[in-house]
């Protein structure tokens, strides 16, 4: 019970608090937006890049830590891609959009302040690992494969294809924090010393970003009612909350993997679909309401579900 409290709940409370005010009209729309506007583009991606230039890149990088967090994720998207199409014989884009909130676990604003307030932050290193290859590899392969659901029939080259998805990858704030912190990292490992002044700026940003983003996504959330396809969104929070966290746990017991490794791939598992998967369901115009609901329940619900692995893991 004391887990509940001391390390769930105040994460909670702060998208909890962000939720209220803009509920009752306290923090307008465009207040939220600017504020999210801050910490996606602009926070996160200096926290990213921060994370990223001081990780050791040969020692963290490790199969069995990735393979059993990528394997749980990728099978969540294709049981959701394949009841979307099979169950609910959804059109073939809404297909893809509901694959992809079943695929992308919140493992930034939810998994770095749960993991860092269970285990301390020196148990964040898993957890930077799955982030610095999280956004880039599972934003190119939905975009790889929306477009090409879309382009079926249209007459466009797979190379073309290929181009506008990358491209589209290589754009979004984020990925370009975690690339930026990469170079850093290798010029750092290769003699350069940035000034204090320099690191000291970062951090005064990077700090910033968990906050704003928590109190921000409370009033995102305020805006996604749960309305209809219930069944469809159920499947999204089972797929998210339990069978992607399920398949990590397993694999990653039955390869050895360390107790670190293990509550970092787990819990990152476990936390539920974020904003940004509603937002790829935004861009494309496909099974939005059905993003907008996942995100809101399975937030909620992801409550319990840490609890559960927290009580579980060692």
């Amino acid at each position: 019970m004391s887990a509940l409290f001391t390390i769930i709940l105040p994460v909670f409370l702060v998208i909890g608090f962000g939720y209220v005010v803009a509920w009752r009209g306290l923090f307008s729309p465009s207040g939220v937006d600017s504020l999210m506007k801050f910490a996606q583009s602009f926070a996160v991606p200096t926290l990213l890049f921060s994370s990223m230039a001081k990780l050791d890149l040969g020692a963290d990088f490790r199969l069995g830590l990735l393979l059993p967090f990528y394997a749980g994720a990728f099978a969540s998207y294709f049981l959701g891609w394949a009841g979307a199409k099979y169950w609910f014989k959804r059109p073939p884009a809404d297909c893809v959009a509901i694959g992809f909130v079943c695929l992308f676990s919140n493992s930034l604003l939810l998994g770095i302040p749960i993991t860092e307030r269970a285990y301390g932050p020196d148990a964040l290193d898993g957890n930077w690992t799955i982030i610095a290859i999280h956004s880039p590899l599972l934003y190119t392969f939905g975009i790889t494969v929306m477009e090409f659901t879309r382009a079926r029939g249209s007459g466009l080259s797979v190379g073309r294809v290929a181009l506008q998805a990358v491209s589209g990858v290589l754009k979004t704030p984020m990925v370009i924090g975690i690339l930026c912190g990469i170079v850093m990292n290798i010029l750092m490992q290769a003699g350069l010393v940035m000034p204090e002044g320099f690191w000291g700026a970062v951090d005064m940003i990077a700090r910033a970003a968990l906050p704003a983003a928590l109190f921000g996504l409370g009033g995102i959330l305020v805006r996604y009612r749960p309305e209809g396809d219930m069944m469809a969104i159920a499947m999204c929070c089972v797929c998210g909350l339990i069978i992607h966290p399920i398949i990590t746990f397993g694999l990653a017991t039955a390869g050895g993997l360390d107790t670190a490794g293990l509550r970092s791939a787990v819990l990152t598992a476990a936390m539920a679909p974020g904003v940004n998967a509603y937002l790829f369901a935004d861009l494309y115009g496909a099974a939005r309401r059905v993003a907008a609901s996942t995100v809101l329940l399975a937030t909620a619900l992801s409550i319990l579900t840490i609890w559960m692995w927290l009580a579980i893991l060692p």
